[in-house]
């Protein structure tokens, strides 16, 4: 049986002039609110493009399909937590267990505040997780909390630190999808992201480290 091949999931073309970057946001931005409001089964270009206020042809001309459209928005959002993930944990001004409380509060906050979209590209996830930007937004967070595990941990064997930092960083996304899945007050957020940033302080303690 011949194998039928996965649509393309490659944009067209790039935006060059500002017009077109103009189009290609407008674009984006609608396709989110509309995997916010419809969930991804009931995403079709045909509702990206109405909510827009562009043409179907138009829309084409960057992403040939809705499957290349979804991926766009999911390496969006692979790219922007792996850079406020690593922000946070780079900043080598600022002490380790300060660089976690500040990690947990942005990370769940940004799941609260992104929820819908969030959970909706959760869906599609599966169909991209093998893309080479996955692997390399997996790769660059890996090495990130790698890195800052051996700075706070700097006497703890590399196979303790490798698991403290799997650890860390199953939890953050586990908790962080389960916590967002409803609605939370402001004070919510702040009472929850206290008590996960006081666990991972206290475990950190517990293993070395004297910050």
């Amino acid at each position: 049986m011949t194998q039928r091949a996965s649509p393309s999931i490659s944009t067209r073309k790039q935006p060059k002039q500002a017009r077109a970057t103009e189009l290609v946001t407008a674009i984006l931005q609608a396709a989110a609110q509309v995997l916010a409001s419809e969930g991804a089964q009931r995403f079709t270009t045909t509702r990206v493009a109405e909510r827009a206020g562009v043409s179907v042809g138009s829309l084409y001309q960057y992403f040939p399909n809705k499957a290349a459209l979804l991926f766009r928005l999911q390496s969006d959002e692979w790219r922007q937590t792996t850079e406020l993930l690593c922000g946070i944990l780079e900043d080598i001004g600022k002490p380790p267990l300060q660089r976690i409380r500040t990690l947990v509060h942005a990370f769940i906050r940004s799941e609260c505040e992104e929820a819908a979209v969030r959970g909706a590209l959760n869906d599609a996830a599966p169909l991209y997780r093998d893309a080479p930007e996955a692997r390399e937004s997996r790769a660059r967070a890996n090495r990130t909390v790698q890195l800052f595990m051996r700075e706070a941990l700097p006497d703890v064997a590399d196979s303790v630190c490798l698991r403290v930092s799997d650890l860390i960083r199953t939890t953050l996304s586990s908790v962080g999808a389960d916590f967002s899945e409803s609605p939370r007050t402001g004070a919510e957020i702040e009472a929850y992201c206290d008590a996960l940033a006081d666990m991972f302080c206290a475990y950190l303690k517990s293993l070395g480290h004297r910050g």
